[in-house]
């Protein structure tokens, strides 16, 4: 079932985005809190938030809006709020953390003689990509879902204001369309893909932040493996990396060359030039 949302924007300053919001996304917008509250109490149905750890039964669901103020463009249903910040980031992206991170170990590639280009085919808020701008990646990132999309454009804009960040963050290319077409169409070869796509057997806890809870309201489990590896696959990278909780199964059935642990999450490593498909 869609979920139904409103854009809400806190004061007339914010109007232009808003109203280019409204017209990607399809829905509409408001500086009228009374026409907020009016949305809020009507919009009833939708896909049910998930459940606490200590409750097995699904919270009621609450209409989501974007809204938008002096801190940016953020994801809320009143009580539950989420944007993108990668300042809260910070830390990890000093050279001494990026070492030590799984991803960025089964990243790199040996023996390049260029600035090393990874898609990241399913974006979601981006972390995933700017620790890989950060570790000196050409990140180019796809997102198919509008709303995250616009959420992760947002971080993307004041991330860009950040002396610290702006360097980092200028690596990085957001593409709002399905990375699956994208990468049947290349014209250049991309080193490494990067693969996350939602795991569907979630459990109860499913290991998320509370704000996080939003995000899952509007993503959708990969409903064809198969077809997201062989876009991959035609995209002719020397490496897929393929994000998947610790006990998870394999991606498409296909086990990887080699895989990297921690304590929640594995990098299933593939080397598509050392096999055949």
């Amino acid at each position: 079932m869609e979920t139904k949302m409103m854009i809400y924007s806190e004061s007339g300053t914010f109007l232009d985005t808003a109203r280019m919001l409204s017209e990607r996304l399809r829905v509409p917008y408001t500086i009228d809190k009374s026409e907020l509250e009016a949305f809020i109490s009507e919009a009833g149905t939708g896909i049910p938030s998930v459940p606490d750890d200590d409750s097995e039964k699904s919270s009621k669901e609450k209409p989501l809006y974007l809204k938008l103020d002096e801190t940016g463009l953020s994801l809320t249903d009143g009580t539950l709020s989420l944007r993108g910040d990668f300042t809260a980031n910070a830390s990890r992206l000093k050279k001494s953390n990026l070492e030590r991170e799984l991803l960025v170990k089964c990243a790199k590639l040996k023996d390049l003689d260029h600035t090393p280009v990874i898609i990241d085919a399913t974006a979601g808020m981006g972390e995933d990509s700017l620790l890989l701008a950060a570790s000196g990646f050409n990140v180019i990132l796809y997102e198919y879902d509008p709303v995250i999309a616009s959420l992760l454009e947002d971080t993307l804009r004041r991330a860009a204001m950040d002396p610290f960040l702006k360097e980092i963050v200028s690596r990085m290319e957001l593409h709002i369309e399905s990375s699956i077409e994208a990468m049947k169409n290349l014209e250049h070869s991309p080193d490494v893909v990067l693969l996350d796509p939602m795991f569907p057997a979630r459990t109860k806890s499913a290991l998320v932040k509370k704000k996080f809870q939003l995000l899952q309201q509007l993503e959708r489990p990969c409903s064809d493996e198969n077809e997201l590896f062989n876009a991959a696959l035609q995209a002719k990278p020397r490496k897929i990396v393929i994000k998947r909780p610790l006990k998870g199964p394999f991606l498409a059935g296909i086990k990887p060359d080699y895989s990297l642990s921690g304590k929640a999450i594995r990098y299933d490593c593939i080397l598509p030039e050392t096999r055949k498909f």
